[in-house]
């Protein structure tokens, strides 16, 4: 499957997705290990609808009012709740800097009682593709078990930018210490 996540705001009556983000490893791999691309590299815009339909469910169910995080799967062009977080996630800041606005204020603000009708419209047609990269400690630590899985393992992240995904991609390898070969 396909893990997928989105960060929402909601004001107690509007909900915006500001980012969906397409996690590159198979589902299973602890979202902070995960490097993932926004907008995602090969979900349908048909599914990617679908996915924030979904979003704004739990989000009125649970009266969520300021930032939430939900993560899904996505296998055969079905979309599976995995988790819902009614709070900011480690990717507010990376999607704050994808999309070139101040997330974590806009919801501060909301949280404050200012209504999202009221401020900037978010646009997530950003015209690149960004992609985060988890920075992992194992050449720091050797005989540390480098299989990544359920149980997060990354010391940080780093972002690759470009219009072309594998460029983007390849960015964020580079950023996170990866050495690419140089031919072949």
């Amino acid at each position: 499957a396909i893990e997928v996540e989105d960060d929402a705001l909601r004001d107690g009556k509007d909900t915006i997705v500001t980012g969906v983000l397409q996690h590159i490893e198979e589902a299973g791999v602890h979202s902070g290990d995960s490097a993932c691309s926004m907008p995602p590299y090969s979900l349908s815009d048909a599914l990617v609808g679908e996915i924030e339909r979904q979003t704004r469910a739990p989000a009125l169910a649970l009266q969520v009012k300021g930032l939430m995080n939900v993560q899904y799967a996505v296998k055969d062009e079905t979309v599976y709740l995995i988790e819902v977080n009614p709070r900011a996630s480690r990717t507010v800041p990376f999607v704050a800097k994808a999309i070139g606005r101040p997330v974590a204020k806009i919801a501060a603000r909301v949280m404050a009682g200012e209504a999202l009708a009221d401020l900037e419209p978010l646009d997530r047609d950003i015209g690149h593709v960004a992609v985060k990269e988890s920075v992992f400690p194992f050449a720091r630590f050797p005989g540390s078990d480098p299989v990544l899985g359920p149980e997060m393992k990354s010391t940080g992240e780093v972002m690759g930018i470009d219009s072309d995904f594998d460029i983007a991609f390849a960015k964020s390898q580079l950023g996170g210490g990866v050495h690419l070969p140089e031919s072949g």
